[in-house]
């Protein structure tokens, strides 16, 4: 189905009415719900509501979930506090609320109404279609968030999944800073974000984005966090960016970082889950989607992982094809070196048999970062990447560097990055092992984190069908090898590269910044890649990058 700009947000179920959204969003600028509101993390009767009070003090606001965008039917109604210890943020579970129904909420103070969002239930029974919207990596500095109003906007979206990085870290100093400064984008704080206090405001900066705030009024959200909701790539003991004799101590700034998500975020605390023994950290949930579907989003970053590895380690050895043998062999592959945490675990195999067991048809992983093997090609040796060593090689002084960096580890063939599960191919395969004891051998993770599309078919080490990934770009971080300084025709042609390449690799695409929804039906799913035409300016127009259809193939899937 055809992406078009509407005026409103048209009917997902026969007999919705439709909530009226302006052509161009505009951010509420005064008034006490400058910051929007927003629902998420649904089960069948229940789901979160949030929203945030420009005040002072404590104050008490009063919830409303009605069956109509009138509120003549009112469906549950609740007062709330909001104040300084949680920065004045406010979240309710609604509960007693009927499966798969849309409802539509809203929050008074005294005379302020907020803006009216809309939510949905999950479905139980019978379901024969269901539109997700897979969305990543949304950094305020590079530009407008309009693939989230494209989002907001798009008929055929039941439901949001953010797969992580939802805000950034850095400073008016660090990435992306120079376009910022041209768009008025410019990161608040000014400097990188460590305390509870600098995450807060970062937070709140990134939900003054008419996109942002137009797509959570529209569609309920469900999350799993990637690295910069805390910092550049961190594991269980520390992070790339976190120098602990500037910024303190890790695990406060870890801390501080997750308490800021759950205040801003339309996520249940712990006490309000099946298992309120689960931590903050623990965040991970399963999700049913009637007989149709069932969605489990992982958690990589703060319960488990193990350190990542640094290529430098191979020194000179990254020219011996024995050393990088050794190296793939004995640290990249290091049995023990976790991705997921073994409680984690078994909460994936036990939702994965649940729905194998109720014959769903459709198993996805909510995936943070990309799971496909992603060995780099000899792009030298096969005459794509000019030799950055030659004279004359046609780069910048920066590109040069980044093309010495990819150049390296094509001709050893390592992978392209250690941090995502490439760096971690122990767990990768507990993964798929635990899938296949499942009887899950199909299931199709839904990725972020690279700043590309992506289409891979995924193979076990014993070359077994462990399904299909789909990798959403940035919402506005740019494509690797565009930002590296490769320039548009290198670029398209690393892409290309890729896709001959790497096995596993089906199509891939660095150049453009949008959402990938995915369409489930009973017997097929469609992929559809949309991407906006620019995040420089808030005129846009969102058109389809490419579209997949997904079949089964035996006890795997296919693209066609």
């Amino acid at each position: 189905m055809p992406i078009t700009r509407r005026t409103t947000l048209g009917s997902l179920a026969a007999g919705t009415a439709a909530l009226t959204l302006p052509r161009r969003a505009k951010a509420a600028s005064d008034g006490p719900f400058r910051h929007g509101i927003a629902s998420g993390d649904p089960d069948a009767t229940s789901l979160v509501l949030w929203t945030r009070v420009t005040t002072s003090g404590e104050v008490t606001l009063t919830g409303e979930v009605a069956e109509d965008i009138g509120f003549t039917r009112i469906a549950a109604r609740t007062e709330l506090t909001a104040g300084p210890d949680r920065d004045h943020t406010a979240k309710w579970l609604a509960r007693g609320l009927q499966p798969g129904q849309t409802y539509y909420y809203r929050f008074r103070l005294d005379s302020a109404i907020s803006a009216v969002g809309r939510a949905r239930t999950l479905p139980v029974g019978r379901l024969d279609r269901l539109g997700i919207a897979l969305a990543s990596c949304s950094n305020y500095a590079f530009g407008h968030f309009n693939a989230y109003e494209a989002i907001a906007h798009d008929p055929a979206v039941d439901f949001v999944l953010h797969t992580g990085d939802y805000i950034y870290e850095y400073g008016q100093d660090g990435w992306g800073d120079e376009v910022a400064r041209d768009l008025g984008r410019r990161h608040d704080p000014a400097h990188e974000i460590v305390s509870l206090s600098d995450y807060r405001r970062r937070h709140a900066q990134y939900k003054t984005d008419p996109g942002s705030q137009a797509m959570h009024a529209a569609h309920t959200f469900m999350a799993c966090w990637d690295d910069h909701e805390s910092a550049n790539n961190p594991w269980i003991g520390g992070a790339q960016n976190h120098q602990p004799d500037r910024e303190g101590d890790w695990q406060a700034r870890r801390d501080a970082s997750i308490q800021a998500y759950f205040e801003w975020m339309p996520v249940r605390e712990p006490e309000w889950l099946d298992r309120p023994s689960m931590t903050r950290s623990q965040f991970w949930r399963s999700y049913s989607f009637g007989d149709l579907a069932t969605l489990v989003t992982l958690e990589t970053r703060h319960t488990a992982r193990a350190e990542q590895i640094d290529y430098e380690q191979l020194g000179e050895g990254i020219s011996d094809t024995d050393a990088v043998a050794r190296f793939r062999r004995e640290v990249l592959g290091a049995p023990g070196r976790h991705m997921i945490s073994p409680e984690c675990e078994a909460d994936l195999a036990r939702a994965l048999e649940q729905s194998v067991a109720g014959k769903q048809p459709w198993r996805l992983i909510g995936n943070a970062i990309p799971i496909a093997r992603t060995d780099v090609p000899d792009l030298v040796g096969l005459g794509i990447l000019p030799d950055p060593d030659a004279p004359g090689a046609p780069y910048t002084a920066n590109a040069r560097d980044n093309a010495k960096t990819l150049a390296a580890k094509g001709r050893a063939g390592l992978p392209f990055y250690p941090d995502t599960w490439d760096g971690y191919a122990w767990a990768r395969e507990r993964l798929y092992e635990l899938s296949h004891k499942a009887g899950a051998g199909d299931l199709i993770f839904l990725t972020g984190d690279s700043h590309s599309f992506w289409a891979n078919s995924l193979k076990d080490a014993q070359g077994r069908p462990a399904g299909l990934e789909l990798g959403t770009a940035g919402i506005t971080s740019p494509g690797d090898f565009l930002e590296s300084g490769f320039g548009e025709d290198l670029s398209r042609a690393l892409d290309k590269a890729f896709v001959d390449h790497v096995p596993e690799v089906m199509w891939t695409d660095n150049m453009h910044q949008g959402y990938v929804r995915l369409d489930l039906g009973r017997s097929a799913a469609e992929a559809t890649f949309i991407a906006v035409d620019t995040i420089r300016s808030r005129a846009y127009r969102p058109f389809i990058v490419n579209r997949f259809t997904i079949e089964r193939e035996g006890d795997g899937l296919r693209f066609v």
